[in-house]
This record gives structure tokens, sequence and C-alpha cells, in this order.
């Protein structure tokens, strides 16, 4: 604060006439009431800043808008992009699905998944044995969320409203088990699909996002954290929690429920891939509120993650296309979509610790590794994975997030490791981080498989998997909705 002086006043100068002494004195009072209200205000300033941090608008605004293009990644992106793969009799069982799966989660997210993925203990003293591993029920049905309270962000001192954290980790929430639609698709009752997602979940979605994304935030990084974080492992926007999860639940789901009817017999040719071309591109728009969105702020690496989105997906997609022409003689729209989604899903883990050319990298290793699975391995494995969900988003999450361990090198134009105790980006030791890259793929793998195992058999046991055969064959449109899509 500058103070400055009126002309011909002189520091001290004071001209008093006798009749000027009352007037003198209330002003001394007056002025010394001024003085202690003012240092009143000085101090309460820091104390209010301190309790009451005031969100960033523009942070806010970014982070909500992410939030609603990732659910239209799910409806009607996903949505569509599966529909045109199916035979027109199951178009509207698997939009359906997807529908169903999203509404479902949203509930379940708000009630209890919110609290249970991230919220956790204050300090070493007050965790326990589970801390790592999974929240608790501290914020169930979204107790002590307000509109006034906040969440952190990657920035010491930069906030949200916790509100717009918990939707835009609702999308998340939502999207991920609408996924294992797609491996099951044209034969599993209804309910069955939506049991096996639920129970999934809370198994294996729930702790793997607590144990990748939960930690104290930037001014409480000593705090507990989850246990994959708390390792070093970077998953930016959910390769391991999301992708490599669903696709490895997908990839057991339909190895349980076994092949369609006539499957490796009868031609199973998608019914309308412009809706899939269509339901790819709402994916690919919607996927920058996916990876830029993660970073939490609208700045200079949200900027770098659009870019390496698009430039790594552009590749996947060429790669695919390439791939196919060299060994099936032509490159076709569904390889070059499938392409672009596995580009998607390979640049997730690494889309703001990767530099372009890293992300070009990614996406043609990771559009080649999975139009190799399909393509090749998929019918040596004799699982029917209808939708190649494994294929693309299990193949694709692996490849993306152990070549993040090699790409985030700052000597491979990578951003490294930020260490929050120094305040400075930390010496790299690519061996070390593409060891905790392959552990966190390893126990998401383990851990998804062992719970959608268990998931899908109790399934099973109790309400069973398929629809009669007679119903399959008629299409799961109209014996299990009532209706059909095309009339």
């Amino acid at each position: 604060m500058t103070y400055e002086h009126s002309p011909g006043t002189g520091r001290g100068a004071v001209r008093i006439a006798g009749g000027t002494i009352a007037a003198l004195a209330l002003m001394s009072v007056a002025g010394a009431a001024l003085a202690q209200a003012t240092d009143a205000v000085t101090a309460a300033v820091p104390a209010a800043v301190t309790t009451a941090p005031v969100p960033d608008k523009g942070d806010t605004t970014w982070v909500m808008v992410s939030a609603i293009l990732v659910m239209m990644m799910t409806i009607p992106g996903l949505a569509l992009f599966y529909g045109g793969l199916v035979r027109s009799r199951n178009v509207l069982s698997v939009l359906m699905q997807v529908l169903a799966v999203f509404s479902v989660m949203a509930i379940l997210w708000v009630c209890v998944g919110y609290s249970l993925a991230f919220t956790g203990a204050g300090d070493a003293a007050a965790a326990g044995p589970l801390t790592p591993f999974i929240g608790g029920l501290s914020k169930a049905f979204l107790s002590g969320v307000t509109t006034s309270s906040v969440a952190e962000t990657f920035s010491a001192g930069v906030f949200i409203p916790e509100l717009s954290f918990v939707i835009f980790q609702m999308a998340f929430a939502c999207i991920a088990p609408a996924l294992i639609v797609g491996a099951t698709a044209e034969r599993m009752k209804f309910v069955a699909i939506l049991a096996f997602v639920v129970i999934w979940f809370f198994l294996s979605y729930l702790p793997m996002a607590h144990m990748v994304w939960w930690w104290g935030g930037p001014s409480a990084y000593t705090a507990p954290a989850g246990y994959l974080f708390s390792h070093g492992a970077l998953d930016f926007a959910g390769g391991t929690v999301i992708h490599i999860n669903a696709g490895v639940a997908g990839l057991v789901a339909a190895h349980v429920a076994g092949p369609r009817v006539g499957y490796g017999k009868e031609l199973m040719a998608p019914h309308n891939l412009t809706f899939t071309l269509l339901g790819g591109c709402l994916l690919w728009i919607g996927w920058f509120g996916f990876n830029a969105g993660s970073n939490l702020e609208a700045n200079g690496l949200t900027a770098l993650a659009i870019l390496n989105t698009t430039v790594a997906t552009a590749a996947a997609a060429l790669a695919w296309s390439l791939g196919e022409w060299i060994l099936r003689g032509h490159p076709s729209l569904l390889g070059g979509v499938s392409g672009a989604v596995a580009g998607l899903v390979g640049v997730t883990p690494a889309a703001g610790f990767v530099g372009p050319m890293g992300a070009i990298a990614i996406g043609v290793a990771a559009g080649l590794a999975c139009m190799w699975f399909v393509v090749v391995m998929k019918s040596r494995m004799r699982i029917d994975d209808s939708l190649d969900v494994f294929g693309i988003h299990g193949v694709g999450g692996i490849v993306g997030a152990i070549l993040t361990g090699v790409f985030a090198a700052p000597a491979l134009g990578g951003s490294g490791v930020f260490d929050y105790s120094t305040g400075s980006v930390a010496v790299f030791d690519m061996g070390r981080q593409v060891g905790v890259q392959a552990l966190g793929v390893a126990i998401c793998v383990v851990w998804s498989t062992l719970v959608s195992f268990a998931a899908i058999h109790l399934v099973r046991a109790t309400i069973g998997l398929r629809v009669d055969t007679n119903d399959e064959r008629q299409g799961l449109d109209l014996t299990s909705h009532g209706e059909n899509a095309y009339n």
C-alpha cells in the first residue's frame, strides 16, 4: 500500500489556533479508534484465508465442463459405439445396458462410492491396516460435502469446490463399469449384468481408485495415501483404475458366460458402423475432459494433456489401419476407429506426464498391440469378448501404463516426477519407475481377476447369466425389452 501527501504540506507541520484544540482532541480519539479497527481487520484477514479458501472460478468451470464431457463419453458416446458393433436385433439391449449402468453408478457414487474412494486417515496415527486400500464412510451420502467445502488441486493453495470434484469423479465411476457391457453383449440377462457390475464396482473399482488416486493433497503430502500412490505409480487419468480394471473384468465375464450361440460358425458383423464411428468420435472429444480434466486446473499442463490426447489417438488410428492393411490387405473403418479408441486408452495414464513425441510413440505402440491382440490372439484364446473390451481397454491400458514409466523421463520430453517435499522435479530413475508401473498393472490385473471371477460365479449361482437359447437367437431387444430398434 502506498500513501501520497498533498502539495504544500510539510511532514510535522501543524498550525494550531485557540479555537481548534477541542476539534483536534476529538480527531485524535477517532484516529485511535480507526487504527484499532484497522489492526483488527488486518489480523483477521489471514485467519479468514486459512479457514475459508476461495476456489478458483476458472479451474472450477473447467472441471465441471470436463465432467460433462466424460458423461457424454458414456451416453451417448459409448452407447453408440457399442450399439453399432452388435447385430441389429441386439442394439437396444446394449443401449439400455449402458444407460442403466450409468444411472445405477451415479446413485451408488453419491451414496457411498465417493466416501469409500476418497476418504482416509488424516495422519499416520489415525491410519489402520486398510487405509492404503479403501476409504471409510465418513462422507457417505455426501455428509459434510457442502457448497462451501473445497478440494485442493495438484498445486498448493489452489482449490475447487468439493462438489465439482465429486461430480468429476462420478463421471469416471459411471463409465468404468459401462465398458464391461461390451464383453458379454448379445447373451447375458439384463439383471445379471447389472448385478455383476455392482459387485465389481464395490470390490474392484473403488479399491483401485483409492489405491491409485487418494492422497492428502500438496498441502498434506506427508499424510497417508493410497497404496500405489504412495509407491509413486503414475496414472494421470485412469489407465489402471478404469481401463485395465474394466478390461480384465470383461474378459473374465466373457469367459465364464461362454460364447454367443453360433460364435465362430455364423457371421456376427456389426450392423451399423456409422453408429460406431459417431460413437467413437464422441468418445474422442469427450476424452479431452477425461484426460485434461484430470489435471483439475486450467493451465499449460492441461493444454499439454489435450495435445497428447490428440496426437496419440491419431497415431494409434493410423498404426492400427496400417497393421490391418498389411495383415488383411485393406484398412477398414472399424479398424481405424478401434485404433483411435486404443490410442485414447494408451495415452490415458500418460497424458500429463509425457511430451507430444512420447504420446505419439505410445499411440503407435497401443494401436499395433491392440490390433495384434484382436486380430491374432483373440481367436487363439477362444474367448468371445464380443466387442473387444479386453483387447482394446485391457491391452491398451497395460501398454500405456508401462510406457508412461519410460516416456515420463525428462530426457525423452516428459515431465518427470514432482517431489512435493522439495518443491521440484525429482531425479528420474526409469528402471524404478517402470517397475512401479508394472507393480500397479500386476495388482490391478490380479485383483480385478479375483473379484470378477467371484462376482460372475455368484451371479451365475443365484440368478443365472444367460438368456434362453431361443431368446438369444430371436434377439435381446424383443425378448428382454419388448421392442425393436427398427420397425
